[in-house]
């Protein structure tokens, strides 16, 4: 998205953006996301605590490994549901401008197979191979997550992006599952969570956005200057 807005002014200035759909498709909901996964995620865990308070660790431990699988799985689908669909919509609309595909009138075009299929490939495979760190970092950095906290969190965030999905609304998967994960902490105790990672975190989201539109800006610009159109 960001990227998409810094060609766009470079290459009409700002009032080529839409800026009602840009602020409450994607501004505003970009930073309330990860707040409101927190909130669902500390509910959802305190819920847990309460109702299990006095149930056998190693039977809570057992139970919530096979929960968590159906969590994971949701939480896999609600990530595709969103951020694999932003892929797809940029792709279809180079289609379109280029005229490779019909616009398709009011409900817009049709999306080619092949597109959903490479972006449901590039995030499995992009996941798979290089997303170690990131997942490092959601399940050892910011609090020690055991399969109860993963499935807390993980329904938190599926929520979340679930009815964001369903009402067209943009937001990061990496964001939600990120506050659901701060909100798990949270319901234990504010100390048990790393505060400081979670501080180097939004200067990176905060910061992402700008960095896209800047390098999307050279692009456009190396590309005119080489003669494309």
């Amino acid at each position: 998205v960001g990227g998409l807005c810094g060609a766009a002014i470079v290459a009409g200035g700002t009032k080529m953006l839409v800026w009602k759909g840009l602020l409450e498709k994607v501004l505003i909901p970009l930073f309330l996301s990860p707040l409101v996964g927190f909130g669902i995620a500390l509910l959802i865990m305190s819920a847990i605590y309460v109702g299990l308070a006095r149930s056998n660790p190693g039977w809570i431990g057992h139970t919530f490994r096979r929960l968590q699988i159906v969590s994971a799985a949701a939480m896999a689908f609600s990530h595709g549901s969103n951020d694999a669909q932003k892929s797809m919509g940029i792709i279809t609309m180079a289609l379109v401008s280029q005229g490779v595909i019909s616009a398709g009138g009011a409900k817009g075009p049709a999306i080619p197979l092949w597109v959903v299929v490479a972006c449901a490939l590039a995030m499995a495979i992009g996941t798979s191979s290089g997303g170690w760190r990131i997942i490092k970092t959601m399940g050892h950095r910011i609090i020690r997550l055991e399969p109860v906290h993963g499935f807390a969190a993980e329904t938190a965030a599926s929520l979340v992006i679930f009815v964001a999905s369903h009402f067209g609304i943009l937001l990061s998967t990496t964001h939600v599952i990120s506050g659901s994960i701060f909100g798990v902490g949270a319901s234990r105790r504010l100390s048990a969570v790393r505060w400081g990672v979670a501080q180097s975190m939004v200067m990176a989201w905060v910061l992402t956005l700008p960095a896209a539109g800047l390098v999307a800006a050279i692009a456009y610009y190396g590309l005119k200057a080489a003669g494309y159109r």
